[in-house]
This record gives structure tokens, C-alpha cells and sequence, in this order.
């Protein structure tokens, strides 16, 4: 094969290499800020059913740009893709490409795909998704929404908000989010679409470092917790990423004063972009006084609170003088929500903040906010059989699976929680499998099934697993110490194990970013079984005397 030209990892400068040194560079920056989706002709994406994928596509499809895709196997985000007129081939041959002027791939294409060396070939411009994101937050008021945990809900809130309450340009917003929306009749919508208005609001992935590309008016930080080591090494490169993101920002930055890596990054903000800076949260008064001092506002939530069993949070917004353009004194805005939790009580306020820095009377924008029903996965009722409830989430990080349980404890306080948790990526398991086994330990029965690699590769990490958080939870604190936690590597199995110790007022999870969804599925099936023979059986029985 001749030579091509590709963008070479260290130097971000073009370099010419031979097929087997072909590097793909999510961090490397494709378009400039005067470049539009015109200019992308026909459009290939290589893993078009991924989550993140599907957003970008629908939404160019949507502009009028010529798209096409290719995956792996069929799934939903497939079939909805086709059903809008984009022609999408199941498996990955370097055909697929064939007249493609652009080929987005993912972090998780690997550099030897078929479809990348024949994009590279035939000399396309192979960019990362996040160039696509970037290019059409350009032409938007852009509201990136970052952070270790509650991304998906924070963006899909906001988009919400302005789809509800938006008039104007702020009606009919542009969202590109990786994940479902639940609506209020029980269904879900896809967590992309091209509006007319004037904001899109982006999930902002910082799993691989592309997110410091973006450029947006308004960029939230719900948290910094450190994650995704494998690729930043340490906290501190990774708080780093958060930092050069945030600078990014033209507008105003909105940050949770809660989260302590959040507080590392906002310490680290130069002073110009610290005073762009609003910080919320509970507990915001006692941050230190040299971090208060550097930043432009503070946001207090006050009075929250869950009312037993109904699922809805409740709070109220300390809103400072003059924060708002207002020159008259404090506000307090209320608000209400249907989505359980002190963390999703966060995850509103930044939303509102949003909202309001766009032009969204805050009242408003909580009345909006009550009617939200929560993003796909996110503490989603899936059913209730005799008395069961089954909810799903896709929480796969120990401070997601905390928050889930703590909410769960104060909607059900009376119930016993059994947990069928699927770990997701092998370098997680391996990184934080003592905190895994402290979070879930929040639970009262739980069953750790099989690691979902995602990109990686079981060969790659011996000894990695289900079991690696079972051992780590030797000596967590948990009543009853014995027997609380145990392996099961067949999800199925599990899941008809989880059941068969069910009683009427228990509620059971699935929890995990992976296919862990579908046993929410299996739950409710083997539920109904059981309710269906336990009624044969009394039906059959002969009357006592």
C-alpha cells in the first residue's frame, strides 16, 4: 500500500507513516472555529451505534449532511438511524468508506480497522467524534456539561428546560447527549436532536482528553472526581484536563462547590476564569476563604429534603444579588423535583444556572425542571410484580452506585435493596475495586456478575473480575457481615438468583453501564413466572375441610 498521510499522536503535526503506524489522536484539533458542517461532504462513521456516535450522526443527518455508518452488530440506535433515511452496514469493510470525504471514528476504533486504513488510503479526513461535536458547538451557544458522574442527567435537565420554557431562541434547543430521555408517558426519546434555536448542549466526554477542544459559552463541571486513570495516569493529570477545559469557556463556568476534586480544579483556574466561576452546592459557605474569594458567585442549596417514598427532592436556591444582571437583592427560587436524590438536587441546580446565564427567568426554569422524568437508566422504574419493584441505572463508578443507594434508601426506607452489578471496563475493576465493594455495601444482598470490557481486552488484564471486588470487600463494614456479597459470572443466572430471594417489598437493581440493562428484562419475566405458578398452584389446590 502507498504511503498516506495521517495525524501522528506526539506532535499533533502531519507526518507521513505506513499503514502499521497509523495513529488515531482524539485530542488532535480537525477544524477551526470558521469551519461549518458544509464543508464535511459525505460523512462515515465507523461505529455509528454507539451512544455517542448516534447523537453526532442524527444531527447532521438532520442539517442536511450526507451520512452513512457502520457497526459491529445491529441494535437500537441502528435500526432508528436507518429508519431516518441514514444507510448504516452492519460489520466494517473498507467498501463502506468508498466516496466518504469524512470518517469520524470513536476512542474505542483501534488503528488497524479496515475502515480507517482505507480512509487513509483513499486520503479522507479521519477525525475524531469530538471534532464533530466541536465544529457544531461553533456555531451554537454552547453548554458543555463535564464531569466524572451525572453528566447525561445535568445536559438532558437543561435541554429540558429550554425545550419546556425556551421562548425565542432559547425555544427548541439542540442537544447532543449519550444517553436516552425518559419522557412523562413512559417512553424514551433519543438524546439527539437539531433544534432552530440558538443553544446546543453537549455531554462533554472526558474519558480520553477531547473535551479540552470545546469552546463553549457556558461550560458546567458537576464534579472531578477522578476516573478513566488509564488514560491520565494520576488525579492530577486528570484535574488538569478539567482545567484547560474550563479556561475554554467564554462565558461563565458553573462548578460544584461539593465535590473535592471539583474544589482542586477551581483552585487551579487562572484568575480570570475563576471569576467567570459560579460554585454551588450544600455545602459552599464552608469552602475556604481564599477559594471564595476568587470566585465570581456562590449558590447554596438550602432546605433539601425527599419526601419518604414519593420519589420527590425538593430544595431551594440561595441566589446571591446581582448574579443575574438583577440589581435588586437575593432570591430564593424553589424547587421541585420527580427525580430522587441530593445528587440530582446538584445536578438541577447547575442546569438552572444554565439556564438562567442564557436568559431563562430561574422560576421558570425550576417550574420546568419538576416535569423532568430523568434520563434513561438513571434510578428507571422498570416495573413492580407482586409487590418487586426492578430498577435500572447505569451508575458503574462508586460514588454513582453510593448516590444510587442512598436515594434508594430514602424512597424506600423500609424495603431490603438487592443489587445485580456489573462492573464496566477491567481497569476500573482493578482501580477501584475496594470502593466499589464500600458502595455497594450500601445495599443488602448484592450479586457481582461479569466485567463489561467496552475497549478493553480480558487478556490484557489476568485476574480481573467479578471476584476482584468480592475479595476487596473482606472486612467492609456491612450487616450481616457473612454472605452479603458473592461472584456469579453468567448475568442470567444472577439475575433468576436474585429473584428467587426476593419478597414482596424488596426492590432489585441493575446497575452497570453495560448490557446489564437487559436483565431488568429477565427480572420482571421471572417475576411474573413465579406470581403465575404461586396462582396455578392455588388454583389447583384442594379446599381444607
Amino acid at each position: 500500500m502507498d504511503d498516506v498521510v495521517i495525524r501522528a499522536l506526539s506532535s499533533h503535526k502531519e507526518s507521513v507513516v505506513t499503514e502499521s503506524a497509523i495513529v488515531l489522536d482524539p485530542t488532535h484539533v480537525s477544524f477551526t472555529p470558521a469551519d461549518t458542517v458544509a464543508g464535511l461532504g459525505v460523512t462515515h462513521f465507523i461505529g455509528i451505534g454507539g451512544s455517542g456516535m448516534s447523537v453526532l450522526a442524527e444531527m447532521l443527518h438532520e442539517q442536511g449532511v450526507a451520512v452513512t455508518g457502520s457497526d459491529r452488530e445491529e441494535g437500537a440506535k441502528t435500526r432508528r438511524l436507518r429508519e431516518l433515511g441514514v444507510n448504516v452496514s452492519i460489520g466494517q469493510r473498507a467498501d463502506h468508506v468508498a466516496g466518504a470525504s469524512t470518517v469520524v471514528f470513536s476512542s474505542a476504533i483501534k488503528p488497524d480497522n479496515p475502515e480507517i486504513v482505507a480512509a487513509a488510503a483513499a486520503g479522507a479526513h479521519i477525525v475524531h467524534r469530538s471534532d464533530i461535536l466541536a465544529l457544531l458547538l461553533n456555531a451554537k451557544r454552547g453548554v458543555t456539561v463535564a464531569g466524572a458522574h451525572g453528566k447525561t442527567t445535568t445536559s438532558a435537565l437543561l435541554a429540558h428546560i429550554l425545550s419546556v420554557a425556551g421562548t425565542g431562541a432559547l425555544a427548541d434547543p439542540s442537544y447532543a447527549i449519550g444517553g436516552s430521555i425518559q419522557t412523562p408517558d413512559g417512553g424514551v426519546k433519543d438524546g439527539g436532536h437539531a433544534g432552530s434555536g440558538s443553544v446546543l448542549v453537549a455531554e462533554a466526554d472526558e474519558s480520553d482528553g477531547s473535551f479540552e477542544k470545546y469552546h463553549p459559552e457556558i461550560a458546567i463541571v458537576t464534579n472531578a472526581e477522578p476516573d478513566h486513570l488509564d488514560h491520565y495516569g494520576d488525579a492530577a493529570h486528570y484535574h488538569a484536563a478539567f482545567v484547560e477545559h474550563a479556561q475554554h469557556a467564554t462565558g461563565h463556568v458553573i462548578l460544584c462547590g461539593d465535590d473535592e476534586g471539583a474544589v482542586d480544579v477551581l483552585e487551579a483556574l487562572p484568575q480570570d476564569t475563576a471569576r467567570r466561576t459560579v460554585v454551588y452546592g450544600v455545602s459552599v459557605a464552608s469552602l475556604p476563604e481564599s477559594v471564595r474569594a476568587k470566585v465570581g458567585a456562590l449558590v447554596t442549596i438550602e432546605s433539601e429534603a425527599e419526601t419518604r417514598q414519593s420519589g420527590s427532592e425538593t430544595f431551594v436556591l440561595h441566589i446571591p444579588a446581582g448574579l443575574l444582571g438583577e440589581p435588586a437583592g437575593e432570591s430564593h427560587v424553589h424547587v421541585r423535583l420527580a427525580i430522587p436524590g441530593l445528587h440530582n438536587a446538584r445536578n438541577a441546580t447547575a442546569a438552572i444556572l444554565a439556564a438562567a446565564f442564557l436568559g431563562l427567568d430561574p422560576s421558570r426554569a425550576a417550574d420546568a425542571a419538576s416535569t423532568f422524568r430523568g434520563a434513561a437508566r438513571r434510578f428507571q422504574i422498570r416495573g413492580c410484580v407482586e409487590g418487586v419493584t426492578v430498577v435500572d441505572d447505569y451508575a458503574h463508578h462508586p460514588t454513582e452506585i453510593a448516590a444510587l443507594l442512598d436515594a434508594a434508601r430514602r424512597r424506600y426506607p423500609d424495603s431490603t435493596l438487592r443489587v445485580l452489578f456489573q462492573p464496566h471496563l477491567f481497569s476500573r475493576t482493578r482501580f477501584f475495586a475496594r470502593e466499589f465493594a464500600e458502595a455497594l455495601a450500601k445495599a443488602d444482598d448484592v450479586i457481582v456478575t461479569c466485567v463489561f470490557p467496552a475497549r478493553e481486552k480480558a487478556a490484557d488484564f489476568p485476574g480481573v473480575g467479578a471476584l476482584t471486588i468480592v475479595d476487596a470487600a473482606d472486612g467492609v463494614s456491612h450487616d450481616p457481615a457473612d454472605g452479603w456479597i458473592m461472584a456469579v459470572q453468567d448475568m442470567c443466572q444472577a439475575a433468576k438468583m436474585l429473584c428467587m430471594r426476593a419478597h414482596r417489598g424488596d426492590v432489585l437493581f441493575t446497575v452497570g453501564a453495560g448490557d446489564i440493562t437487559q436483565m431488568s428484562t429477565v427480572m420482571l419475566r421471572v417475576l411474573e413466572a413465579h406470581r403465575e405458578m404461586h396462582q396455578i398452584r392455588n388454583a389447583t389446590m384442594p379446599e381444607r375441610q
